[in-house]
């Protein structure tokens, strides 16, 4: 059990889900802002180290109110893209661990204003811009294999998108100064933590064992809940939202999987 799965079992029902529709609703504020009062937002909402500094510590959330766009074409498509990335990295991993990478990836900018102002002496103003771009990076570390349609017309896999985005991060290092690497290397930085993280080990027997032993707990309870997670434990009484399923790839027993779970948990096997 990694740190990720500790934190899980110690904080994953202070998880918010559908966490990407209520950014993407932040920075629709974002764009009426710009629209209506297009200094408001430099003025009393940017990630300014320097105001924080000095007691205005709402900036440390409200810089990400920015919005990706001020056409309102291109913010439809990107909001669209967005959600569709962020709901499918929610189901894949879980909504923990994706409010984890999102929030991480919050710090990293937090952070990158701090170290540029101290060290440096700058005060940088940074979007949230890489954030929402960073999902298609760990998309394609998740689902490499999915097919996307660039432009409504071009097939194209999710991991040579990747590799295009990963390539013009590396140009962005070699092109900028030192504040501007530092900036773009802290933008990453849920990135790089969930890569080297956020991988499943090879089952051992003591992890099939414990799987069987949730197995056996959940039929003796059988008489109390319809449902049971084989992972985390909860029922359809912890949650009545919460939807599960049995896994068709695990044998020795029937496992069933919360939503969270499903696509996430390492299957049991007979061989083990």
């Amino acid at each position: 059990m990694n740190w990720m799965d500790k934190l899980e079992r110690k904080m994953g029902r202070f998880a918010v889900r559908n966490l990407m529709l209520y950014l993407i609703i932040f920075y629709l504020f974002g764009f009426m802002m710009q629209m209506t009062n297009p200094g408001f937002y430099m003025q009393y909402l940017s990630l300014n180290a320097q105001e924080i500094l000095h007691g205005q510590v709402w900036r440390l959330v409200t810089f990400l109110i920015y919005p990706p766009s001020t056409n309102v074409l291109w913010l439809a498509l990107l909001s669209f893209i967005y959600y569709q990335l962020g709901k499918t990295l929610e189901m894949i991993w879980g909504t923990f661990r994706f409010n984890l990478y999102m929030i991480i990836g919050v710090i990293g900018y937090i952070l990158a204003a701090f170290i540029i102002y101290f060290v440096f002496g700058q005060i940088y103003l940074l979007t949230a811009d890489n954030l929402y771009l960073t999902m298609l990076l760990a998309f394609a570390m998740a689902v490499p294999d999915m097919q996307f349609y660039l432009y409504f017309v071009l097939p194209i896999k999710a991991k040579w998108l990747g590799i295009f985005y990963g390539v013009m991060i590396v140009l962005e290092l070699f092109q900028s100064n030192w504040p501007g690497r530092v900036a773009i290397l802290m933008s990453v930085l849920n990135f790089i933590i969930f890569f080297f993280s956020n991988r499943k080990p090879v089952q051992t027997i003591k992890q099939a064992k414990r799987q069987r032993e949730y197995a056996v707990k959940m039929n003796t309870a059988r008489a109390e809940t319809r449902h049971k997670c084989a992972v985390c434990g909860r029922t359809e009484q912890d949650d009545p939202n919460l939807e599960f399923r049995f896994c068709s790839k695990c044998t020795g027993g029937n496992f069933e999987y919360c939503q969270d779970h499903l696509y996430t948990h390492v299957h049991v096997t007979e061989e083990q």
